[in-house]
């Protein structure tokens, strides 16, 4: 699998903008649970006040907030605000916002940037809390008992507000300090967040005071807040429409890719590899196989990075709303981690197991379909169908046992993630009741907790697709690492010019891989331009062997094939077969139409080459009846003709390529008698200047022939021609008395 992954080079670039997609996506959706906090925490809780920074102070709380800031701090503080009164130039707008303005200055906030906010609200947060706290124990005296006696003062005797400010401000700094430690730590202790929202809710008060609109303040953040919710959604839905369409067209390019690769691979294998693969399999390999490489490579693209960045940023996220709770999450991702093992180690196995069982139920029902009539003539579709329904029940066990895994997961997933739930809205409960933890820090982290778990959960899914993957990709790789064994040479020679075509056979031995005993033995002959060799003998002699090495179909094991004086391992395979014609003993034709199976061989030829060719083999006059003549449709393997019209189409298809070697696999087998007459009288005078290899069972077709070879048990045993056999052959004797008395009997 992982080998596979070089065909992702045209795609970096893709990748990379998916990653980076991907990236964006998931700190979108990592910013929504602060957004929606915020909503809850500032929006509702604190009426949208943002911080601890007033936007506008009344003068004359400034000055009381300025008793308990040293020199420095006052000037600072004031160095951030513009003081204004009835002579200011704006005085009438300002009124507006700022009603109090009628009676008394006040000091509005300059555009401060963040981090200048955040400097001037750790300066001012004290002593507003401080302030705030005496304006409301001067207010409330019989509430205020706790924090006035630990300072020395008398909740029943307190002075006017201002009376008592104007003795704070005669106060030492040491005392004043005391004063700020003392009130500080009371509320600290109640809780983390106690201080900033008591510091809020003081600004809130002084806006009501001045008479700015603290509804619309909350409006505003709210929809503020809401509204970049609503744009940080859209831009996340965007990114995730992108990533899937990089995804999808990365894993569409790459096993489009690989199967071009597979393909060509495949069309350079010899039969020797085509022997060790099977058609089902090699049929799985490139269909089923890559589809599940595809789908892999999809969820790689998708989700190996936005898995791990959702994962580990809500992880980051939720420790920085409470640390406290990090328990939980841990619990939680150990058990996933866990389950997730379990599911890895029962199900890797099954996923080799399935796609052995796919190639077994390929290969079932490939023969069935293609072995139909021989079905239907022994009566054997019961059997059949037991044959199908066995290997069907195999893969739907595997497959149900697989998929039972999942699906008892997904439960303990769930029960997983409501657990977490319960567990954080439980203990966040009590946090907020103690103070330390605000509602909206409590959803955010709930939240986070879910896009973590729903990390691993994608995770999970990629678990599911990925092993079967790399089941199927190591399949892949086995066929694309399969070396032929025929293969060119590195510095191949050329045959020369003008090209004759004399084929010679010398001392030739064969045997197929694996076997002990040789199929061919010490097979020499010689076939000259323009003379016909004809080979014949029992079924099983190895004729077709023969002429199967010629093309090198088959390498042979000892011995050489010489072509023209060169041999044919020294040329590349194209050159070779490119002055060959062959014809099959199988004939197969490819879907599409009579004209496009003729051209194959040629695509160049001219319409007077075409049906010169047809006249040649015979097929002139069955492809003239059809309505549409050249332009009648093949089926898939010519399944639409006879086997004969088949035959004659597939010498016709050789013809038009105009070789200077043809060779003929027992290819007039199904023709009558008189066809064959006809057709070899037109061959002959067609092929006049050519080499001829013919197999055949009939003596009628090669009784002409310049020389004729008889096989047995992979051995020449008779070479010559048929009048020169018939006096010295027995073997060659039998098989024409017997041929000949059939013919003139019928």
């Amino acid at each position: 699998m992982l080998r596979l992954m070089k065909y992702a080079k045209p795609y970096i670039l893709l990748i990379i903008a998916a990653v980076g997609l991907l990236f964006a996506q998931a700190n979108l959706e990592l910013a929504l649970p602060d957004y929606l906090s915020n909503i809850v925490d500032t929006g509702i809780q604190q009426g949208g006040i943002e911080n601890a920074v007033p936007i506008a102070i009344r003068q004359s709380e400034l000055d009381r907030i300025f008793i308990f800031l040293d020199p420095e701090n006052q000037t600072n503080v004031l160095e951030n605000y513009t003081l204004e009164d009835e002579n200011s130039t704006d005085y009438d707008e300002l009124v507006e916002t700022y009603p109090v303005l009628v009676n008394e200055s006040i000091y509005v906030l300059n555009n401060l940037k963040n981090a200048e906010i955040e400097d001037l609200e750790e300066l001012l947060i004290k002593p507003l809390v401080v302030v705030f706290t005496f304006e409301q124990a001067l207010a409330n005296p019989e509430n205020a008992t706790q924090i006035l006696e630990p300072l020395g003062f008398n909740a029943s005797t307190l002075p006017s507000p201002e009376i008592f400010f104007a003795f704070l401000s005669s106060l030492p700094p040491a005392n004043i300090s005391f004063i700020i430690e003392t009130i500080v730590y009371s509320f600290e202790s109640l809780g983390e967040t106690m201080l900033n929202q008591l510091a809020v809710v003081a600004v809130g008060m002084e806006y009501e005071i001045i008479g700015i609109d603290t509804d619309r303040i909350q409006t505003m953040f709210v929809l503020k807040s809401g509204g970049l919710m609503l744009l940080m959604t859209l831009l996340a839905v965007i990114c995730t429409i992108a990533v899937s369409y990089l995804a999808s067209k990365t894993s569409a390019g790459m096993a489009r890719d690989i199967r071009s690769k597979l393909f060509k691979k495949v069309e350079s294998f010899s039969s020797v590899e085509f022997d060790s693969f099977s058609t089902a399999s090699l049929i799985t390999r490139s269909t089923n196989d890559v589809t599940q490489v595809q789908g892999a490579i999809y969820m790689i693209v998708r989700m190996v990075a936005y898995a791990p960045i959702l994962g580990i940023g809500g992880i980051i996220r939720a420790l920085a709303k409470s640390r406290e709770m990090w328990w939980i999450i841990g619990v939680a991702v150990a058990t996933l981690i866990v389950l997730i093992g379990v599911v890895f180690a029962f199900t890797l196995p099954k996923f080799k197991i399935m796609q052995k069982l796919t190639d077994r139920l390929n290969l079932v029902a490939r023969e069935k379909l293609t072995g139909m009539l021989v079905i239907r003539a022994f009566n054997k579709e019961k059997h059949e169908e037991a044959r199908f329904d066995k290997a069907n029940i195999d893969l739907t066990a595997v497959s149900l046992f697989v998929i039972r895994v999942f699906v008892i997961m997904m439960p303990f997933m769930m029960l997983i993630m409501n657990g977490l739930a319960v567990g954080i809205i439980w203990i966040g409960a009590h946090k907020v009741a103690e103070l330390s933890m605000q509602v909206g820090d409590m959803m955010a982290f709930l939240q986070y907790s879910m896009q973590i778990v729903m990390a691993f959960l994608m995770l999970t899914m990629m678990f599911i697709m990925i092993p079967r993957a790399f089941v199927a990709g190591n399949r892949i790789q086995e066929v694309l690492a399969t070396e032929p064994v025929i293969s060119d040479p590195e510095e191949p020679k050329k045959f020369s010019e003008p090209f004759k075509g004399k084929i010679e056979f010398r001392d030739v031995t064969f045997n197929y891989p694996g076997a002990k005993k040789s199929v061919l033995q010490n097979i020499s002959f010689t076939s000259e331009p323009g003379q016909t060799t004809a080979f014949i003998g029992a079924t099983g002699s190895g004729k077709s062997t023969v002429i199967n090495l010629l093309p090198r179909f088959y390498e042979v094991s000892e011995g050489a094939i010489l072509v023209d004086g060169v041999d044919i391992r020294e040329v590349t395979q194209h050159d070779l077969r490119e002055v060959i014609g062959f014809i099959p003993q199988k004939s197969f034709l490819f879907s599409g139409t009579i004209e496009s199976n003729l051209r194959f061989a040629d695509e160049d030829a001219s319409d007077e080459a075409i049906q010169s060719s047809l006249d040649i083999s015979q097929a002139a006059e069955f492809v003239s009846s059809k309505e549409e003549g050249l332009d009648s449709e093949i089926a898939q393997g010519g399944m639409n003709v006879s086997g004969g019209q088949k035959q004659r189409l597939s010498i016709a298809r050789a013809m038009v390529k105009k070789p200077p070697i043809y060779i003929f696999d027992d290819s007039f087998s199904q023709l009558d008698f008189k066809t064959d007459a006809a057709l070899r009288k037109a061959l002959k005078k067609q092929t006049g200047d050519s080499t001829l290899l013919i197999v055949t069972q009939r003596v009628s077709s090669v009784k002409n022939a310049e020389q004729i070879i008889v096989l047995d048990d992979g051995k020449i045993v008779c070479k010559g021609t048929h009048d020169e056999l018939l006096e010295t052959c027995e073997i060659y004797r039998e098989i024409a008395t017997s041929q000949l008395e059939l013919e003139e009997r019928s």
